[in-house]
């Protein structure tokens, strides 16, 4: 594997660090030719035992036979790139965690009917676009047993580099992919819909049917605006968790714990 210092931000092959956007790495136009940057030796070991590709390391000098060094064994013949730590926070724009970073192939889109099968329960991210909450709910969602998750097309993109170190590599635990069709049609693949929010028609999340179904999808909204109210509608059931002192609400990813571990399913 060729170690390559680099002096200089103009370097060829690091610009995937550091000038391309979340967006342009993600290639909309070609996905099979998407990456994904992974960040910190912790979550690449997740990543790479999950099967993704990696593509090119950018890590600090003193990691290469330190923390980094085994991760360079198992990445196989690509490049990593190297230099000063003052110089690879100005390419990036951030100081490295833990000094590494490694450059993925994203994976094949998967259907949602892949990403269910045999899924008891599922989570559905309607528009939450904040990086850390994602993360957050991903990481609730491999601890407490969610099988899959769904997310609606506003949302933020999970493999964001962000929401990847937010999750500790949970992103690449859980099965997900998008949901293009509304939220009942979750019901053709054998699911009840339960949403949560705060309405007039809302069950407390520890209600006794909910404990008895079989094959659940929660869905859950943005802290703000919620779920839209065709979203609440169309849903089998509304839920909220009960509160005290007067809040009205908690955070989507504390609540997505909550209510992951109250509506888990039972073994």
């Amino acid at each position: 594997m060729p170690v390559i210092e680099i002096t200089s931000l103009e370097h060829p092959g690091v610009d995937v660090f550091g000038t391309l956007t979340e967006a342009q790495l993600r290639n909309r136009i070609d996905p099979e030719r998407g990456i994904f940057i992974a960040e910190s030796p912790k979550v690449i070991r997740v990543a790479l035992d999950a099967g993704y590709q990696p593509l090119a390391l950018l890590c600090e000098k003193k990691h290469i036979e330190g923390d980094a060094a085994d991760i360079i064994l198992r990445a196989g013949d690509i490049p990593v790139y190297t230099g000063s730590r003052e110089l690879l926070a100005s390419l990036t724009g951030y100081t490295l965690t833990r000094g590494v970073l490694c450059a993925m192939r994203r994976p094949a889109p998967r259907t949602p009917e892949e990403v269910c099968r045999n899924a008891r329960r599922v989570a559905v991210i309607h528009g939450v676009v904040d990086t850390t909450n994602i993360g957050a709910i991903f990481r609730s969602a491999a601890a407490l047993g969610i099988d899959a998750i769904l997310l609606s097309p506003d949302s933020c993109d999970p493999l964001n580099r962000r929401a990847v170190r937010v999750s500790m590599g949970s992103v690449f635990l859980v099965p997900w992919t998008w949901l293009p069709r509304p939220v009942s049609s979750l019901r053709e693949m054998g699911f009840c819909t339960a949403s949560l929010a705060l309405t007039d028609r809302s069950v407390p999340i520890d209600y006794p049917e909910l404990k008895e179904i079989p094959r659940m999808a929660i869905v859950m909204g943005t802290e703000g605006d919620g779920l839209p109210a065709e979203v609440l509608s169309e849903s089998d059931y509304v839920v909220r968790i009960p509160m005290w002192h007067g809040v009205d609400s908690l955070n989507v990813a504390a609540a997505s714990a909550v209510v992951f571990w109250e509506l888990r399913a039972r073994r």
